[in-house]
Formats: structure tokens, sequence, C-alpha cells
């Protein structure tokens, strides 16, 4: 499985970025999901959804203002920010996986990663 993110860049706080992941490969039956690492911090999970998108999951710091979802027609998984706050300043990496459902408190072995792509809140 290949991930390659888009649309990170520079935002003001307040405003809004729509982050994209185009995967290829086999993702059938998958989790797709971010995580996001800032500068001196280790990386943390930031959302995930299911492959029927009935189940999403999120972390607590962005309930409210992110929005995850996927198109499998395009094997793409987005990812809507609002509200955007200097600390969500960071690189954003997407991830696939069987057992996304659980990447809030571990990861797997299996799990594939993409580069990232840098998202920078401005005060």
């Amino acid at each position: 499985v290949q991930l390659v993110e888009s649309g990170g860049g520079l935002v003001q706080a307040g405003g809004s970025l729509r982050l994209s992941c185009q995967a290829s490969g086999r993702t059938l039956g998958s989790y797709l999901g971010w995580f996001r690492q800032a500068p001196g911090k280790e990386r943390e999970f930031v959302a995930s959804i299911s492959w029927s998108s009935s189940s999403t999951y999120y972390a607590d710091s962005v309930k409210g203002r992110f929005t995850i979802s996927r198109d499998n027609a395009k094997n793409t998984v987005y990812l809507r920010m609002n509200s955007l706050k200097p600390a969500d300043t960071a690189v954003y990496y997407c991830a696939a996986g069987k057992y996304g459902n659980s990447w809030s408190h571990r990861r797997y072995e299996d799990d594939f990663w993409g580069q990232g792509t840098l998202v920078t809140v401005s005060s």
C-alpha cells in the first residue's frame, strides 16, 4: 500500500484546510486515518475511519473541529480541519491498516504510512 498526502500549507488561526490522501494498493476493508507529529513531540493519533465509513474515531483534541471522510471509489481519505489553532501545527501523516479502531492507543507492524504533509497555523 502506498499513501500520498496533499493539502497542507500555511493558514491563520481560525482558518480551515482540507487534507487528502491518495491510496494505492490493497486497501479493501482497511481503516484509513490521520496522525500528526509536532516538532519535538511524538506522533499522535488524530482520526480514523472504517472501510464502510460507518465508524469514525477522533482524538479529543480535534473533536468537533476536524472531520474525516473517505471515497472508496477514488481510494482517498480526507481530513477537513476547521477552527485551526497554532497547536495544530504539525506534519500530518496518512495511515492505512486493519485495526484503525485502536490507533488511539497503539499501532501495528503492518500499518502503512505516507510521507506526511506540513500544516502550519499562525497566530
